[in-house]
């Protein structure tokens, strides 16, 4: 396990950008990892590498020709990193952009009638497109309603709402607010058999840097993430677009590729970099286990993630050393509970007396970085159910340290002691 090898633990830490220090706030615990992960050094030295060249895809002459090879080698690469033998996978504005794109082709383009489906755990992401594309296309909206307690959503919760007429689904893999983990196999199973032919579109831009994608194994038409949290760089999204949903109509140039979702000259170095990551994931894997298979290591490296974070939230939940964890803290809330499986790197908590904002200002003056969550369009869907104005994400990365937990640990220990002083 990483927690237990300090050795690989450095060796991961020292292969990312601005690990303990921030370049304007100086050194720093980095817990802010669900509003952006941190960026491997070696997508940095990627990013500036083909920042400088001039040449397109398409020309005649070798820059040109290795542009194509370097993008086809990113697509089969994340083939592997996916699991995704068939259908395409291309870049675009962002992951919200290209959720907006599929959920809009597909909503459209299905037959006419029916329902749109989704979850209120989802992001407004989905929710959004959802919410805007299926008043257009005349087909009612329906949001199954997560679990307020456990901060999450199961197989079980959609089957009351499923129908055979349903044209459009959509999953959220793992909640950025409560940090939860959706089985998205099992609700795809449960939607399809009762509505064999829904286009399924799953959001998992925060799911991607937590462990395992299997989207061979959900089967599902659509899968979305944003690089900047999976260890790359903003400015880009990517997706993965079943032979199905390829199929439907949607925004491409008249005479250009068949089925081709990609609009204008593509960002080389973007792809570039997503090779970067998947190179990262199989070096890992290979550090955590004997695997001689690329896939095989990519699992690997899934797995020893989940349980090295899984360690984290434990030792920041029920304590480490002989400090206190959250659920001895008095005052401290924790959104989902405290001993809850579906949990990945993420805590989100509240404390009695002490406004969100005003608990991340008093982390960041002893050097831990977290973020607010408001009850606005972004987590208003979890907050308001729970009667929260705001909360304060905790969000850690499997380069994240025993040790970084318990500086924050000492730090909510001197914050609770000064509240109730």
């Amino acid at each position: 396990m990483i927690t237990d090898n300090p050795t690989l633990m450095a060796d991961i830490r020292g292969r990312f950008a601005h690990v303990e220090t921030c370049p304007v706030a100086g050194p720093r615990v980095f817990f802010e990892n669900a509003g952006g992960a941190l960026t491997l050094n070696s997508v940095v030295e990627t990013s500036n590498h083909f920042a400088a060249i001039p040449d397109n895809q398409g020309r005649d002459n070798e820059m040109a020709h290795e542009l194509v090879r370097v993008i086809n080698q990113a697509k089969d690469d994340m083939r592997v990193f996916f699991n995704a033998p068939e259908g395409d996978i291309f870049a675009g504005e962002s992951g919200t952009e290209l959720l907006f794109r599929l959920i809009m082709n597909a909503i459209l383009e299905t037959e006419d009638g029916g329902v749109v489906l989704g979850s209120t755990l989802e992001h407004p992401a989905t929710r959004s497109a959802c919410t805007r594309w299926a008043k257009v296309a005349g087909k009612p909206y329906v949001q199954v309603p997560h679990n307020d307690a456990t901060g999450c959503v199961t197989a079980e919760d959609y089957i009351p709402h499923l129908r055979p007429d349903i044209r459009v689904a959509t999953i959220l893999h793992t909640s950025p607010v409560t940090g939860m983990g959706v089985d998205v196999a099992a609700v795809a199973k449960a939607i399809r058999s009762v509505a064999p032919d829904a286009i399924i579109i799953v959001d998992g831009i925060q799911h991607a840097s937590h462990g395992l994608i299997d989207i061979k194994g959900y089967d599902i038409d659509g899968y979305v993430i944003s690089p900047y949290k999976v260890f790359s760089r903003h400015g880009y999204g990517i997706a993965w677009t079943s032979p199905r949903l390829n199929a439907l109509p949607h925004d491409s140039l008249i005479g250009g590729p068949e089925g081709n979702w990609e609009l204008g000259t593509r960002d080389t170095g973007a792809y570039a970099t997503m090779s970067n990551v998947v190179e990262y994931f199989d070096w890992l894997g290979g550090q955590v286990s004997d695997a001689q298979d690329k896939r095989a290591r990519i699992e690997a490296a899934g797995a020893a993630i989940h349980d090295h974070e899984q360690a984290l939230t434990n030792a920041m939940i029920f304590g480490t050393g002989n400090l206190a964890g959250l659920a001895d803290l008095p005052g401290v809330g924790i959104i989902g509970g405290e001993d809850n499986p579906a949990r990945e790197g993420l805590v989100s908590i509240t404390l009695e007396g002490t406004d969100a904002p005003d608990l991340v200002t008093a982390l960041r003056a002893r050097g831990i970085r977290t973020h607010t969550r408001k009850a606005d369009h972004y987590s208003g869907n979890i907050l308001d159910p729970l009667g929260l104005p705001s909360a304060v994400r905790v969000s850690m990365c499997h380069y994240n340290s025993v040790a970084e937990v318990s500086a924050f640990l000492q730090a909510m220990r001197e914050i609770v002691d000064g509240a109730a002083s």
